[in-house]
């Protein structure tokens, strides 16, 4: 699904759905292989049954606790609270099951069976930038709360990497044959993100990935186009660097020549600027904003 967030999901008849979020964030086969082994336990397991089972009981006896509390003029609260409470629980208990068993899967794979922790300790560093980025306080807590459904990010990370210790396998966690399966798709999936408006997060997804990559056109053309968005003077220095980069290592597109352009036009290099836009319309005659980037342009002389 395209939804760029982190995510997938396991249905009773054994669709999986997993959003594209998820792809730009797991960096090897190993990672990818974490979730989609946790998805298949859910299935394996029938805990979409078990689910619906446990919600029907729980309602059952919600109904005859207010039946009989009425009958007998008691207060129910606490009885209601407290079987409420196990129904979460239950959520977290199939949660973890899931996790440990698709631990499993992968540790019988060939994949080291640690990634399926980094997949969380990912997703927390992530976490803590996007906070740093919107000034907003930092969150991990150890241990699920009484109405969550399941385990914390950093419980998870945790007891993932305590289990897979117990196995002490290795393996090659196939990052670069991942990034080489995905190129084609990254610039959607890097668009998607930048949309999102989370400069700071973005940053530590771009960083992640030129980890294991390096900085290739598509990774500087997403970084440009994040400091383009963001549009303060020092930012379109920054966007303007980075979409030349993206040029000299072979990445020379048309949302490279408008990028460029623009960054160059609202820094007030206007003349240089309109170059690049000219090539750009260029290329792309019937481009949707081709009469707003003709205003960029020189006006003809008039004979």
């Amino acid at each position: 699904m395209n939804v760029p967030a982190f995510n997938a999901t396991m249905s009773p008849n054994g669709a999986m759905t997993v959003w594209t979020g998820l792809l730009l964030r797991v960096r090897s086969e190993a990672a990818l292989g974490a979730v989609l082994g946790h998805e298949f336990a859910h299935f394996e397991l029938r805990h979409s049954l078990k689910r619906f089972e446990q919600r029907r009981s729980t309602s059952d006896v919600l109904a005859w606790a207010s039946v009989l509390g009425g009958v007998a003029q008691t207060d129910t609260r606490d009885t209601q609270i407290s079987v409420i409470g196990s129904l979460f629980q239950f959520d977290r208990g199939q949660e973890k099951e899931a996790d440990l068993l698709g631990l499993r899967y992968l540790s019988q794979s060939g994949y080291p069976s640690r990634v399926a922790s980094e997949v969380w300790q990912h997703l927390m560093e992530e976490a803590d930038a996007t906070a740093y980025g919107r000034n907003l306080k930092k969150r991990h807590r150890y241990r699920a709360g009484f109405f969550d459904t399941h385990p914390t990010e950093l419980d998870r990370a945790d007891y993932l990497l305590e289990e897979s210790l117990k196995y002490a396998d290795a393996g090659d966690a196939a990052s670069k044959r991942y990034y080489e399966t995905i190129t084609a798709y990254l610039p959607a999936l890097l668009n998607s993100q930048i949309k999102l408006n989370d400069f700071n997060g973005t940053d530590y997804i771009l960083n992640g990935i030129a980890t294991r990559t390096g900085w290739t056109g598509e990774l500087l053309q997403a970084r440009a186009e994040m400091y383009s968005a963001r549009g303060q003077p020092r930012d379109l220095v920054t966007a303007t660097t980075l979409y030349l980069n993206a040029i000299d290592a072979g990445y020379r597109n048309p949302n490279t020549l408008r990028g460029l352009g623009l960054s160059l036009v609202k820094s007030g290099k206007r003349t240089e600027g309109a170059r690049y836009l000219a090539e750009y319309l260029d290329a792309v005659p019937q481009a949707p904003d081709a009469g707003i980037i003709q205003m960029y342009l020189p006006k003809p002389e008039a004979n």
